[in-house]
């Protein structure tokens, strides 16, 4: 079966997204230059590309705005979560609160989200504006509840789930399920069943993936030290199987937010020998599982197999 080629979509995407975006107010074009344009891998848009052409050859009405609709929502929340979890850098470059202020960049996430809005009522789907509405809810908890359970110890596996399916999986499902909207599928059409199923299923591996490589990766590789996430005191399913395991090693670790030399090397030391690695592994290999399974309810096409080579391609980086 031929392959779907998604880079000339992503460029038109690129052209399209500018224009939207464009501001005569120049702080609010630096930021959006800064963040927008600047890297990114273009995975939400590549989802609701994907899933539109699985549907319909030449793709469901308003496909573009659907690409538009779920990066702005993601822009605007790496603007949010940079301020509030103090980052440094974003794709290699100065955070946008560090060179421009905490106001400026909140209200050019504010503005990111007005033009989101925009792109919703251009559609004229009202159900589309429900789903982007019910995601938005959902990473506002799931980020409210990752300093829940920081601040309260909550180091439970629901909690964790709870949290990567509201940060990063509830906004992959609605770049699959959109399409399935905006092709006036309803609910309970396998069609749409299918690709929520498979969006949501690809977020969660997506996550853990990162998650993961976050500790066990190769720095040369991921180009940052590893073992971020233990320094920002944020349990990761690995670490959390690593509790399980070896409370009595583990908890000191974590407790000094692996502060010492030698901390994050004996972290991943123990991630091998305890089985956790292994078992977040597996943990990942089920929801990519659970994604593949889900396509098969879609008909033939190179879309389909593009889906499949994603959801693939998240096992294939932890292997």
């Amino acid at each position: 079966m031929e392959v779907l080629e998604a880079t000339p979509f992503l460029k038109r995407f690129d052209r399209a997204l500018r224009s939207l975006l464009r501001s005569d107010v120049e702080f609010i074009q630096l930021i959006e230059d800064d963040l927008v344009y600047a890297g990114g891998k273009r995975v939400r848009p590549r989802l609701a590309y994907l899933a539109s052409r699985a549907l319909v050859e030449d793709g469901v009405p308003h496909e573009m705005k659907l690409a538009m609709a779920v990066e702005l929502l993601h822009s605007a929340t790496l603007l949010h979560d940079d301020l509030v979890d103090n980052a440094e850098t974003r794709r290699g470059r100065e955070a946008a609160y560090r060179k421009y202020g905490n106001a400026v960049s909140v209200l050019s996430g504010d503005y990111l989200l007005s033009r989101l809005l925009f792109l919703l009522a251009e559609t004229g789907r009202m159900p589309l504006v429900h789903l982007f509405a019910e995601v938005a809810r959902q990473l506002a908890e799931a980020e409210v509840l990752q300093f829940q359970v920081a601040a309260l110890e909550e180091h439970r596996l629901d909690r964790y789930f709870r949290i990567i399916r509201g940060k990063t999986a509830a906004l992959m499902q609605a770049a699959t399920e959109g399409a399935a909207i905006l092709a006036d599928l309803p609910e309970d059409h396998p069609h749409r069943r299918a690709l929520a199923t498979f969006g949501e299923a690809y977020g969660l591996a997506f996550q853990m993936r990162d998650d993961y490589l976050d500790l066990m990766g190769d720095p040369d590789r991921l180009g940052k030290p590893v073992g971020g996430d233990v320094r920002e005191g944020k349990l990761t399913l690995l670490l959390l199987r690593m509790l399980e395991r070896a409370p009595a090693e583990v908890r000191p670790l974590l407790a000094r937010r692996a502060g010492e030399a030698g901390d994050v090397e004996r972290l991943r030391a123990l991630a091998r020998s305890t089985g956790a690695a292994e078992a977040t592994v597996a943990a990942i290999a089920r929801e990519v599982e659970r994604a593949e399974a889900a396509l098969a309810d879609l008909p033939p096409s190179p879309a389909r197999e593009e889906l499949r080579s994603l959801a693939r391609a998240e096992l294939g980086r932890v292997r």
